[in-house]
């Protein structure tokens, strides 16, 4: 699945100075836990698309509304069956609301099997597919993978910490280990991080596992973890300038690329790069 993402102006929108007013001293860790899977009731009715299973806390919290529409942007290549169990995958889609404000969304998806009644020629797998021949006139019920995709939604960024997260209770789901997930999701709300100030501190799900937030040293300050060094590993040093004087110059910049993970730390790279200047 090849997959395009858009770097530019939007309307309305213009280039300027960024400066951040003095935050809170501590946020919660995450504001949101979605579960999003394939939507069998409308399988037959051409494309798929996905459903919420199940979202934690079910009530949106003051300031901070849940985010429309994370069912599509969890699989931005659309809801696709598959024949084979795909391997899990992640990557974090930004999400602006109409204060500019900035949710994180961080999404795992896995794939579950299940027995699609309709045959196998319903089934939305991607790559061409054999026929199968059917025994007796009659159709076969055909096992397939349905994606299923568990979502963090804060408003802070921290992709490596809520990786390791989404992984922990993914490995608790799959592995049926004796950890109540519910308190696995719980402890992500109740665990406040300081928004700045360079420090370091421990916590745990509850699932024996230990994690470290290393905090940024000032909230205005872009956090690139890796990303500049890729996108110049990646695209090369001329490319770079090159998307650099063309962003500064107003002109529009797509990217381009099979991995949704990529995309998205090609654009923090970039934004980094034109750092004090921000779109908004």
């Amino acid at each position: 699945c090849q997959t395009w993402l858009f770097f530019g102006r939007r309307k309305n929108a213009e280039l300027c100075w960024y400066f951040s007013g003095k935050a809170a001293d501590m946020a919660r860790l995450a504001d949101y836990f979605t579960v999003v899977g394939y939507d069998q009731e409308k399988a037959g009715s051409g494309e798929g698309c996905g459903k919420i299973i199940q979202r934690f806390p079910k009530k949106d919290w003051e300031g901070t509304a849940f985010p429309q529409g994370v069912e599509m942007f969890c699989q931005p290549g659309g809801w696709r069956l598959s024949r084979e169990r795909k391997a899990p995958t992640f990557f974090t889609v930004v999400l602006t609301d109409i204060d500019s404000d900035r949710h994180y969304c961080s999404c795992l998806t896995f794939y579950e099997a299940e027995v699609n009644l309709q045959g196998s020629k319903s089934i939305e797998a991607d790559g061409d597919e054999d026929e199968e021949a059917e025994e007796d006139g009659l159709i076969q019920p055909a096992q397939v993978f349905a994606p299923k995709s568990l979502i963090l939604v804060s408003r802070l960024d921290y992709p490596e910490i809520f990786r390791g997260c989404l992984g922990l209770i993914y490995t608790v789901y799959i592995d049926n280990l004796n950890f109540p997930l519910e308190g696995l999701v719980a402890n992500l709300f109740i665990f406040q991080v300081p928004v700045a100030g360079g420090s370091q501190k421990l916590f745990s799900l509850g699932a024996g596992d230990r994690q470290l937030i290393q905090t940024p040293l000032n909230d205005t300050l872009p956090v690139t973890y890796k990303s500049v060094a890729l996108l110049f590993q990646q695209l090369g040093i001329q490319n770079v300038l090159s998307l650099f004087c063309a962003v500064l110059t107003e002109h529009k910049v797509l990217f381009h690329s099979s991995s949704y993970q990529r995309l998205g730390e090609a654009c923090r790279a970039l934004e980094a790069l034109m750092f004090p200047l921000r779109y908004r």
